[in-house]
């Protein structure tokens, strides 16, 4: 299985994305395309997707930074989180419930925080 990135472009889907993560979990991969960090750790996080065994219908949003930098500012205000790139975020009932960047990215650390 690949990753189901969904491209996050507009501010405006943060507001349905708060809403989705009522129903089940969303995560918010923030990555610079210029970086070679970011690529390593988008790799990675490509690599672990298939064996994190998240439920079926979690949501994993992408957001590319160099084109929607005012996106990474909303969400750093929206959930209190320092911008970071690459950044990984959980969102579940509304609040950030996972925040990390650079390889400390885990997905075995989302899975058990999931509800």
């Amino acid at each position: 299985m690949s990753t189901p990135w969904q491209p996050l472009t507009q501010v405006e889907q943060l507001d349905a994305l708060v809403q989705e993560s009522h129903e089940h979990p969303v995560l918010i991969f923030k990555h610079s395309t210029s970086c070679s960090i970011s690529a390593a750790a988008k790799s990675k996080l490509e690599r672990q997707w298939p064996e994190a065994d998240l439920p079926a219908e979690a949501k994993l949003y992408y957001l590319d930074l160099l084109r929607y930098r005012p996106i990474s500012g909303e969400i750093a205000e929206r959930f209190g989180v320092r911008h970071e790139s690459p950044q990984l975020l959980l969102i579940q009932d509304g609040e950030c419930r996972y925040d990390a960047s650079h390889m400390g990215i885990r997905l075995s650390e989302v899975k058990g925080l999931v509800k």
